[in-house]
């Protein structure tokens, strides 16, 4: 179930290693995303949240994640 603290965890975590690291999670793109799901998501919280964020993407629900992303951008 898709809960308002899973977002948040989207907005604010980075991933940790490779080509994209740093990034914020809901920032990564999807195909990126894709070749993980082809290749297995790490067997963590981190890989959870990859995964769901992917299925935000591939499932047109990316309008929720724009508050976050104000809300950060207001943040500085």
């Amino acid at each position: 179930m898709l809960e308002q603290h899973h977002l948040v965890k989207l907005a604010t975590v980075k991933m940790p290693f490779g080509k994209y690291g740093g990034t914020r999670l809901m920032d990564l793109p999807e195909d990126y995303l894709l070749w993980f799901a082809k290749k297995g998501f790490p067997e963590s919280e981190l890989g959870r949240l990859m995964a769901l964020c992917l299925e935000i993407k591939v499932e047109g629900l990316d309008s929720l994640l724009v508050p976050i992303r104000q809300a950060l951008a207001a943040k500085g």
